[in-house]
Order: C-alpha cells, then structure tokens, then sequence
C-alpha cells in the first residue's frame, strides 16, 4: 500500500511540473528511489504501470527510469561515515519494516560502528524524489 501511494504521487507531481512547465506529453520520467526507504521496487514499479494505464493524456507511453541511490550515514560525533546496507544486516524484521515506513526510525535502531555515538545523519539515499522528466511542448 505504502508503494501505491509514492507511485501516485510520483506521478502527481510529474504531471504537476508538466504543466507548469506547459509540456503536452511527458516521455520519460527519472526516479531517484533511496535505499534506506525500502521500497518493495516490483511493487512499485507495478503501481505506476497500473496508474499510468489509468491516465489517457499527459502520461500516455511515458518512460519511467528508477535508480537506487545507495544510503550513507555520518556521525556527527566522530565524523565516520557508513552504507545502510552495512546497518541492515543488523536489523530484526520488526525494524527494517518500521524504516520502511517511516525512515527516521533508523536514528532509534542504530549507532555509528566506529564510536557507538546515536548522533548522526543521513547524507544520502532518503526518500523518492522525481530526478529528471522530458517531455513535448
């Protein structure tokens, strides 16, 4: 369910910018899809085929490219820098799914290896985001 929703508004705001943008007919658009969001990515590639199908104009044989961007993580204590993939392996399913859904949960769940300080960020590979759309005028 939570894929269907990102997919809709993936799509949304794809034709959103379209618009503003006046394009008639978009044709490719560029999804950046972060690792630490775990998005079930068959699933949602599946709800953006079943949406677009449902749209008659602006979306009508659009392209859809995903690229996974991979999660790093900094402490700001001891300035160590780490991959989420690395931090997954660690996680029970109760977690991993709760970052699934709400990806800030990963400061509850996880320390720097280095120092074992709570005190970091994400620097990258949070969240889905529209990276690129082409389109006609």
């Amino acid at each position: 369910m939570h894929e269907w929703a990102l997919a809709e508004s993936i799509l949304t705001a794809a034709v959103e910018a379209a618009e503003k943008e006046k394009l008639k007919k978009i044709t490719e658009i560029k999804i950046g899809m972060g690792e630490l969001q775990q998005i079930e990515q068959d699933i949602f590639e599946f709800a953006l085929d079943e949406i677009i199908k449902s749209q008659k104009d602006k979306l009508k044989n659009v392209k859809i490219k995903i690229e996974t961007i991979k999660s790093t993580l900094k402490c700001k204590n001891c300035e160590n820098t780490w991959k989420f993939s690395d931090m997954k392996k660690k996680l029970d399913e109760d977690e991993s799914e709760a970052i699934h859904f709400i990806p800030e949960v990963a400061f509850v769940h996880t320390r720097c290896p280095k120092c074992g300080s709570p005190d970091f960020e994400i620097t990258s590979g949070r969240g889905v985001s529209i990276t690129q759309i082409k389109g006609e005028k």
